[in-house]
Parts: structure tokens; C-alpha cells; sequence
């Protein structure tokens, strides 16, 4: 015969303070493990958005990331008279031999010394059509032969000179800004574009550190991979690029799930004690109560599972109460810096529903390891001991 569910839920009513105060313990658990694991996610997708299952990235043979790449002029030529590259509306190869480089900014806010890894990428006119995600939100596209540059939206508002108008100075020359561009929620948002040819000269001469171009058959991408590398005039890297940028966000995105798990099992420890310490005061204040439900009939297992799904009730309580408080950080921006290519990234936060029944799991089984030994200890209490 089971206890039924409204004794435990009057039980938990009944004792306001020690349940507060556990299912408060608790619920920061849940809201750190949540805030971190949703860094984490940010991160990831920001990087998982960059690329596009349709294009393909070339780099050097052995590099493994665009700054550490160089690829000359011959080389992109040759890459674009591939059959596997697409065509545009106008017969043209849809291929964006790229410059890829690193600027220190300074940062809103603060003084000279507060400077941020920016990227600086210089396109060609096609990239705009090879990226499909990428949408100019204000002004106008940088024009060919001059000196104009578009800030990502998440550079907006966080360095110096970044808005349109105004004048942007790196590399030993000035750069006007002239539109803001939006890349879904992707790391290209963290960089600045121009025109490549007006960024070889002051940067690194002839050489681009990355091609990419629309695959003509996406389905088709390892046997456009074997034919380029395969080509020895090339000596080339080609990899899909949504899996490039995957790649990417492994390393960190591995740390920051470690530091969420370590630190929030520190923290759980001392949840779990404390719904230890309530539930072995509910049990010592109960005492008759228990003795009287073994009296009456009631298995010792039906006690052992009556206080473990109190305790759990205790700790789900705390678990929504964390989800609650987590919940705001969903889209909020933070940065970090890239440790793939030593940049500054800019991402949201991304509090998922998967994320929020993991926070609510992870109360729930804290409140049943918390309670088990206090439940037991009620399943063993000696009825006549109780009864006096």
C-alpha cells in the first residue's frame, strides 16, 4: 500500500523555512549549471552558424586555421576554373578569395589600453553571394577601389569609431564606415569587412589566407576535395566549411562544459547535504507519524519512497525556481576570446528547453541522493522505539 502524494505535499508546507532554504540551495545549483552550459551553447552555435553545408574552404596544406593559412593568387585563380565551384546569375565562379587578418580596436569605455583581437576580413565582391546568410541591416556595400569598410553588428557599441560615418583607423590608414551587416547570429557578426584588394597592400601582400566558394553539388563536396587536393599544383586543404567552424569551437567549447560540470558538482555537494540535513530534521519530527503509518499497515518501502519523493519535491521546487532565475540570461551577449585564432568573439547566451529539463533533472536527482539516507532511516525506525 503506497502513502499517497498529498501527505507529502502538506508535509513540505508545513516546514516553510527548511524547505525554503534548501530549495533555495538548490535552485542556484540549477541556475549555474544553466548559465554556464547555455555560455557554452552560445559559443558553440555561434561558430556552427558560420559555416554553410553548400561552400567549401580552402587553406594552405597544414594549416589549421585561416590566420596560419597563405594562398597565392595563381592558386585562387586555378581553384575558381574548377568544375565543382557553382556559377552565378552571371556566368561567374561564386568564389571569395579572402584576407584574414587581426586588429587591436579600443574599446568603448574604456582607455587606449583596452583593446580587443578584431578580425579584418577583406572579400571579394562574390562573397556576399557565396554566404548567404549575410544581410547589410545599414548603408551600402563597401565600394571597389576604396577605402570602406562594414562592421558586424556585435562590434556595434563595443569599440571605438565603429558606426557608420565614422572613421575607422588601422593598418596606417583611415577607413570609412560605411554599412553594418548581420550574419545570423554567426562569428562573421565579431568581424569587419572590406575589400580585399584594398587590404593585401597594407596587410600581407599578395597573399589570401583562405578561398571559398559555393559547392556546384553539395552532395558532390569529397570528390571536389579529392580533385583539389589531388592536384598537385595546388597544395591545398579543403574542408566543408560548416564543419571547419565546428571544428573551431571544440576546444573551448569542451573547456567551458568542463568548468560548468566541476563547478557546479562543487556546488551540488552542498545542496545535497542540505536537503541531507532537512530531511533528517523531517524525519526526526515526525517520528510518531511514521510509527503510526507502520502501524497502520504501510510498508517499510512505501516510508523509504514517501520521504524520497518529498525530498525530490523539495529540490524540483528549487529546480524551477532555478531555471526561473536563469531564464533572463537567454540572449544576452558576452564574448570570449577564440582560442583557435586568439580573436574576440561576440555570442548570446542560449538558454534551450533541453537545457532547462537538464537543470530540472539534475534538481530533481540531487533532492533523491539528499534524501535517501534520512528516508531509509525513517523505513528502519523500530515501531515501538517510535511510539514512546
Amino acid at each position: 500500500m503506497k502513502i499517497p502524494f498529498i501527505y507529502n505535499a502538506r508535509s513540505v508546507i508545513q516546514r516553510p523555512a527548511s524547505t525554503a532554504f534548501t530549495a533555495v540551495g538548490i535552485a542556484l545549483v540549477v541556475a549555474v549549471f544553466i548559465g554556464m552550459l547555455a555560455l557554452a551553447n552560445g559559443f558553440r552555435a555561434a561558430l556552427a552558424r558560420t559555416g554553410s553545408d553548400n561552400n567549401a574552404l580552402v587553406l594552405r596544406r597544414g594549416a589549421d586555421s585561416e590566420l596560419s593559412s597563405g594562398i597565392d593568387r595563381e592558386t585562387a585563380n586555378l581553384i575558381a576554373t574548377s568544375p565543382h565551384v557553382a556559377l552565378a546569375a552571371d556566368g561567374r565562379p561564386l568564389v571569395s578569395p579572402e584576407v584574414y587578418v587581426l586588429v587591436p580596436l579600443v574599446r568603448v569605455g574604456g582607455d587606449s589600453n583596452a583593446v580587443g583581437n578584431v578580425v579584418i576580413r577583406g572579400i571579394s565582391e562574390k562573397a556576399w553571394d557565396v554566404r548567404a546568410n549575410i544581410h547589410v541591416d545599414n548603408g551600402h556595400r563597401p565600394a571597389s577601389g576604396r577605402s570602406e569598410i562594414c562592421v558586424g553588428t556585435k562590434i556595434l557599441g563595443r569599440y571605438r569609431n565603429t558606426s557608420i560615418g565614422d572613421r575607422l583607423r588601422f593598418a596606417g590608414r583611415n577607413w570609412d564606415v560605411v554599412c553594418n551587416f548581420s550574419a545570423g547570429g554567426s562569428a562573421f557578426e565579431s568581424e569587419i569587412w572590406g575589400e580585399n584588394e584594398q587590404f593585401m597592400p597594407v596587410f600581407r601582400g599578395q597573399v589570401f589566407q583562405s578561398v571559398s566558394f559555393r559547392l556546384k553539388d553539395p552532395a558532390a563536396f569529397e570528390e571536389a576535395k579529392r580533385a583539389l587536393e589531388g592536384d598537385k599544383r595546388l597544395q591545398v586543404d579543403v574542408h566543408r566549411e560548416s564543419t571547419f567552424y565546428v571544428d573551431q569551437s571544440k576546444l573551448l567549447g569542451d573547456i567551458l562544459q568542463f568548468l560548468a560540470i566541476v563547478i557546479t558538482s562543487i556546488m551540488a555537494i552542498g545542496a545535497v547535504f542540505g536537503a541531507v540535513n532537512t530531511m533528517y530534521a523531517a524525519v526526526a519530527g515526525r517520528t510518531p507519524e511514521i510509527a503510526v503509518l507502520l502501524t497502520l499497515g504501510f510498508h517499510p518501502r512505501s516510508v523509504l519512497a514517501s520521504f524520497l519523493v518529498e525530498s525530490a519535491l523539495i529540490a524540483a521546487i528549487g529546480g524551477i525556481i532555478g531555471c526561473l532565475i536563469a531564464l533572463p540570461v537567454n540572449g544576452f551577449v558576452a564574448s570570449t576570446t577564440n582560442w583557435s585564432n586568439f580573436s574576440e568573439i561576440a555570442f548570446n547566451f542560449r538558454v534551450t528547453p533541453g537545457l532547462l529539463l537538464a537543470g530540472l533533472i539534475f534538481a530533481v536527482v540531487m533532492g533523491v541522493a539528499g534524501g535517501f539516507f534520512p528516508a531509509r532511516r525513517a523505513a528502519k525506525l523500530p515501531v515501538v522505539q517510535a511510539l514512546r
